[in-house]
């Protein structure tokens, strides 16, 4: 089949390598445009438009899937368009282009975290298991029939940034197997079964840690937000990354938001056992192990993350 691809960041590439190394023709690959990146805010392609670019694929840049792109995608022919994490909607005319449509690899076991951050979501939510979607774009958000999913399980110390790799490789070979079925004639997609939740994009409040709740919620949110947008809190009104932290059953209890230094670890308090800041990035300096910048704060420093 002639297939039209859509995607932007790394999670898409290795569905674009694998549907290039297939029996299809990948005509085009559809992705944002270059955007300011770094100190420097230099213009930079996007992951997808990087490895297209390896792979001598032409490439339509766009930001809204309107005019010059639907035109330039309408000239293809395509037979079947396939979108992977490409940060827009595909809406009419251009839903209607390809003549099989467009199917889209989702990180989640539909309908559950229909939306933009799915892998996030369910860590922050306390899910134990997740996978992922192939199923027929239609013009609700990710609603379509599910032609296959897999499952797989999250691990208990598994961030956002390592499940979401680990997602993209599997979900390219299922995303291919599709791919194959539809043109082969023998595809079938079932209806969406179950209880509906959204997964709405990430914002930077939802990175906040909120000491007040259980070590175990504090932390799933944690992982759920690493790498982006990165969990935080503010100690003497300094904003604190949080880059990697553990939950420790070997101490007494603190106060929630408390810090205190025990055995050359940083604890901070919680609604039940203690969590140890293993690593930081206190704004306006390097990422640092959490007792050298305990350590190294001014004499009479607050000891309370807010």
């Amino acid at each position: 089949m002639v297939i039209v691809f859509a995607g932007s960041p790394a999670a898409a590439v290795p569905s674009l390598q694998a549907l290039t190394a297939s029996r299809h023709d990948v005509a085009a690959v559809l992705t944002r445009d270059d955007s300011p990146r770094g100190r420097r805010r230099e213009l930079t392609p996007t992951a997808v438009a990087s490895a297209a670019g390896e792979l001598g694929l032409p490439i339509i840049r766009a930001n809204r899937l309107a005019g010059p792109a639907t035109a330039e995608i309408t000239a293809l022919r395509p037979d079947l368009g396939v979108i992977v994490a490409y940060g827009g909607l595909v809406r009419e005319p251009l839903l209607s282009v390809p003549r099989l449509g467009w199917i889209n690899l989702h990180f989640s076991l539909l309908p559950r975290w229909r939306g933009a951050a799915p892998v996030q979501r369910a860590i922050i939510a306390g899910d134990e298991m997740t996978g992922a979607s192939v199923f027929q774009l239609v013009p609700e958000l990710d609603a379509g029939d599910v032609f296959g999913q897999f499952t797989q399980a999250i691990g208990a110390h598994e961030t956002a940034g390592h499940l979401l790799d680990s997602l993209a490789v599997s979900g390219a070979e299922l995303l291919v197997r599709v791919v194959d079925a539809i043109a082969d004639g023998i595809a079938r997609a079932e209806p969406q079964r179950g209880d509906v939740t959204l997964a709405p994009k990430l914002e930077l409040a939802d990175a906040r840690l909120d000491f007040a709740e259980h070590a175990s919620t504090v932390f799933d949110r944690l992982r759920g937000v690493t790498p982006e947008p990165g969990a935080f809190t503010q100690v003497d009104d300094v904003r604190v990354k949080v880059l990697e932290a553990a939950i420790v059953r070997d101490q007494p209890p603190l106060a929630p938001g408390q810090l205190e230094l025990r055995d050359g670890r940083v604890l901070v308090g919680t609604a039940s056992d203690p969590l140890e800041l293993v690593s930081v990035h206190p704004a306006g300096k390097k990422p640092m192990r959490a007792a050298d910048w305990w350590r190294g704060r001014p004499a009479g420093a607050g000891t309370v993350a807010r």
